[in-house]
C-alpha cells in the first residue's frame, strides 16, 4: 500500500506501468514467501523444545511466547530467533514504509491548493492508521519475551472492583 500511495501521489504519469498487474503479483509473492518462511523457521525451532510441564495455555490464542512458558528446556535461542525475525519481517517494511511516505509527504507539500493537499494526506490517513495499529501490537507482543507476568496482565484478568 505504501509503495501504491507514493506512486499515485509521487509518480501519478507511470502508475499504470509502474504498479502493473505483474508487480502485484509479484509484491503478494513476496509477502507470502516470506510469511511461510517464518512461519516455518518458528514451527521447525519448535520442535527443537520438550514440553512436559502443564499442558495448558494461560491466554487468550496461543502463539510463541506462551508457548515458551510451557518448555521445560531452554529457550533461549527461540526467542533470540523469534526477536531477530520479527526485527527483520517487521523492520524492513517499516523502513520501506516510512522512506515511502516521507516521499510522499514532501510531494503533498509542495501542492499548493489546501484542498488538494487534505484530499492526498486524506488518501494516506487511512493506510497509516492500519500499519501503526499492526506494527504496535505486533512490536507490543513479541519484542517483550520472558515475562510471564507481562503476559497475565495483558489478559486484563484482574480488573479493580471486580471479583
Amino acid at each position: 500500500m505504501a509503495y501504491d500511495r507514493f506512486l499515485a501521489i509521487c509518480r501519478p504519469l507511470t502508475y499504470s506501468t509502474r504498479m502493473s498487474q505483474t508487480v502485484q503479483r509479484i509484491l503478494v509473492a513476496v509477502s507470502w514467501v516470506c510469511s511461510f518462511t517464518n512461519a516455518l523457521t518458528h514451527t521447525i525451532a519448535l520442535t527443537t523444545l520438550n514440553f512436559c510441564g502443564p499442558k495448558e495455555v494461560n491466554h487468550f490464542y496461543c502463539d510463541l511466547p506462551q508457548l515458551f512458558q510451557l518448555s521445560c528446556s531452554s529457550t533461549q535461542l527461540n526467542e533470540l530467533l523469534l526477536f531477530a525475525v520479527g526485527f527483520i519481517m517487521a523492520g524492513a517494511p517499516v523502513v520501506l514504509i516510512v522512506s515511502s511516505y516521507i516521499h510522499v509527504a514532501a510531494a503533498v507539500l509542495q501542492i499548493r491548493s489546501v484542498e488538494g493537499r487534505k484530499k492526498a494526506f486524506s488518501t494516506c490517513g487511512s493506510h497509516l492508521t492500519v500499519v501503526c495499529l499492526f506494527y504496535g501490537t505486533g512490536i507490543f507482543n513479541y519484542m517483550r519475551l520472558g515475562s510471564e507476568e507481562a503476559s497475565d496482565k495483558d489478559k486484563g484478568e484482574h480488573f479493580p472492583g471486580r471479583q
